[in-house]
């Protein structure tokens, strides 16, 4: 199985109103593990102007933009990249939007929807009553992203690989798990092999809830009476 994990940045808010696509970032994961292959561009809006907002989140300038190639120049090689594969973005609508009023104007096909996989549709769906976004799924995830200062487009899409590995149940690699032959019987013995060794993990797993989500689990526990099984698990 192959998927695309991609982000964009943005002149504006809305290609319907002549808004542009900047840059793109995407890394490639086969069976869900990152391949190493990468797409990365800095794209030329063809006049239009990078509106003050968009700025003040990316920081990508019009000027930067100038001797940049434009999406028609780049769209054989972006086909290329995410032909066959299924595109995997945070709040993917918004990117995909811009992505296909990107090719409707070189009059390439729209994405199939059925090819798109939102991560904030799964958040949303898994962390019901928690913020969302990627920042927020980084910090719950125990995945450092304190060199975001400013939003990239493949910063954002690395991250958020690492977001979508979570959201989808974690890593073995992630369980951090290591084996020892000749553990004793005080040895607290987590799984076996089929060999019989033990696999310990060597430090326990940091919580990833929040303490506003802790605070909130208090509240609610505190508003089902004395008597209430949960009061001894809050």
């Amino acid at each position: 199985m192959r998927e695309i994990i991609f982000d964009t940045e943005t002149t504006g808010l809305r290609p319907e109103e002549g808004e542009r696509v900047i840059e793109i970032g995407a890394v490639e994961f086969v069976n869900r593990t990152a391949t190493g292959r990468t797409f990365h561009h800095y794209i030329n809006p063809e006049g239009r102007k990078v509106d003050p907002g968009a700025y003040a989140v990316h920081g990508i300038s019009n000027e930067q933009l100038a001797d940049k190639p434009s999406f028609a120049d780049l769209a054989e090689e972006f086909l290329e990249f995410i032909d066959g594969a299924d595109l995997v973005a945070h709040n993917a609508a918004f990117d995909i939007n811009f992505i296909n009023h990107e090719f409707a104007r070189i009059g390439i096909a729209p994405v199939d929807p059925g090819r798109v996989v939102d991560t904030l549709t799964i958040a949303r769906r898994k962390h019901p009553m928690a913020q969302n976004s990627l920042d927020r799924l980084c910090e719950r995830y125990g995945i450092d992203n304190r060199h975001r200062t400013l939003h990239g487009a493949l910063l954002d899409a690395q991250l958020l690989a690492e977001v979508y590995i979570e959201l989808l149940g974690g890593k073995q690699a992630a369980f951090d798990l290591t084996v020892e032959q000749d553990a004793g019987p005080s040895a607290t013995a987590h799984f076996q092999d089929i060999d019989g060794a033990t696999l310990k993990r060597p430090a326990p797993l940091a919580n990833r809830l929040t303490e506003a989500e802790r605070k909130a689990h208090r509240a609610m526990v505190d508003g089902l009476g004395e008597k209430a099984i949960w009061r001894g698990y809050s």
